[in-house]
């Protein structure tokens, strides 16, 4: 008996928005394509570039920069998932795209697959987030670009996203105070905010790590929102979601966390916030850009 797909495939294609369309066309509209161009349009793509695309997941920047490289242009899909990139080789070959494209396995921290001075352009996205050494990631992305060569990275700052500790993903937990503290310490468990690689850098440490690989050339923006409402999530759906590969679904976090007279105590309070979107939606981005000598 194989085992399904592995968890970074199931998040991507599945896990991340509840395996619900509408939810999934309304993240790629409102936030991912938004991103894509705006990391395509500063990574100053030139026709016949070859971009290597960093933890490439289901292929949103690598896609996308085929799209502006020509038809000499070419594209490396890396990612540490190999179920990922065999998803981005038969959407390529799907796409007639596939003698343009190449797929090597491996981390942003030790690009072995990559031959030295190979590409013009690195681009990650929300990568370097799940990645401990973020300084040998940025020193691998010297090593392989040629000279002149480009990078383009975006990366979310959980340290400006965390505001209120009365909130839990956005929403006032007073009324609920003692069963939203299990919730959390769980997820503390999963990933330490003050230790795992999702919270222990913000903005200024990626213009370090950046510096101290090499790169002679930096720019930064940061773009912060703090909005008073969220998006209205279905309950069902928001039960199926998670924040990231590495942590449960909502809907498992209760089950682990809380007792069921708990769990359902907890959800019928928090469900109409969720049902209505009323709570508080902080994002925190660092678009970084570094060129070669």
């Amino acid at each position: 008996m194989t085992e399904g797909p592995d968890r970074w495939h199931r998040w991507l294609i599945d896990v991340r928005h509840g395996g619900d369309a509408a939810a999934r066309e309304q993240l790629l509209t409102g936030l991912l394509y938004p991103v894509r161009d705006h990391l395509l349009d500063k990574a100053q793509l030139r026709p016949g570039d070859t971009l290597l695309d960093v933890g490439a997941g289901d292929g949103l920047i690598a896609f996308g920069a085929l799209d502006r490289l020509g038809p000499s242009g070419r594209v490396i899909f890396s990612d540490v998932s190999q179920d990922l990139l065999d998803h981005c080789r038969e959407a390529a070959a799907d796409g007639g795209a596939l003698a343009r494209c190449s797929f090597v396995l491996g981390s942003a921290d030790s690009l072995t697959g990559v031959a030295d001075a190979s590409a013009d352009v690195v681009t990650t996205r929300s990568v370097l987030i799940y990645v401990q050494d973020k300084a040998a990631a940025l020193r691998e992305f010297c090593r392989v670009l040629r000279p002149g060569g480009r990078v383009s990275l975006f990366e979310p700052i959980n340290r400006l996203m965390s505001g209120d500790p009365d909130r839990l993903l956005g929403y006032d937990m007073r009324p609920v105070a003692a069963l939203a503290e299990k919730i959390t310490a769980l997820y503390e468990s999963i990933q330490p905010r003050a230790t795992g690689p999702m919270g222990n850098f913000d903005d200024r440490d990626l213009v370090r790590c950046a510096e101290s690989a090499g790169f002679p050339e930096i720019g930064l923006e940061l773009q912060v929102s703090v909005k008073a409402t969220k998006q209205p999530c279905p309950w069902e759906v928001f039960l199926r979601m998670s924040g990231n590969p590495l942590i449960p679904p909502f809907g498992e976090a209760l089950d682990r966390a809380l007792t069921t007279r708990e769990a359902t105590e907890f959800s019928d309070y928090l469900r109409p916030l969720v049902e209505s979107g009323t709570g508080q939606e902080r994002t925190a981005f660092a678009y970084l850009t570094a060129v070669k000598d």
